[in-house]
């Protein structure tokens, strides 16, 4: 029986998690991309929302009532809280209001980045934060490092280094 160097094994391993990951990595890429813009309007579209929760909520309690965070109260009168987009009636317990969402699938991709422990698709996220920290490891296995192409590699490395730690700190 034939045996394998780790040099080969590793490189095959990254190859076939490569292929594999594809579809989720440019899943991440894209939803990144979109999440730097979350605090704009970027490819955001107007909904409306007709919701009826219980009656006389307090006007500091609106906001949790409605799942609205940073609610912004404008003004308030006997039977109504006005706030920026929409009104609770408070004798009905009905509010209307429009926000703002991304289209379905970008909406899917960017709630799937952010999973929280809570839900149930943590796990992927947990794998594809092993599998990328495989790919740094791995990728020092692609080149013998005796090779000028690995020396010259390791320049790369500290450079990103550098750039990572600059960025954190500045």
């Amino acid at each position: 029986m034939e045996k394998i160097s780790s040099n080969l094994a590793m490189r095959v391993a990254h190859r076939y998690l490569g292929f594999f990951l594809v579809g989720i990595m440019a899943m991440y890429a894209v939803s990144g991309i979109i999440l730097i813009f979350r605090d704009t309007d970027f490819l955001k579209k107007d909904k409306s929302v007709e919701k009826k929760i219980k009656t006389q909520v307090q006007t500091a309690k609106l906001g949790e009532a409605l799942g609205i965070k940073k609610i912004k109260i404008k003004s308030e009168d006997n039977n109504y809280i006005y706030f920026e987009n929409g009104n609770y009636n408070k004798q009905t317990g009905q509010a209307s209001y429009t926000i703002k969402t991304l289209p379905f699938v970008l909406d899917k991709m960017t709630h799937l980045h952010k999973a929280k422990s809570s839900e149930p698709l943590f796990f992927l996220n947990i794998f594809f934060g092993l599998s990328l920290l495989f790919f740094v490891i791995s990728s020092f296995w692609m080149y013998r490092p005796k090779t000028s192409i690995f020396r010259k590699g390791l320049y790369f490395v500290i450079a990103g280094i550098v750039l990572t730690l600059v960025l954190i700190f500045v």
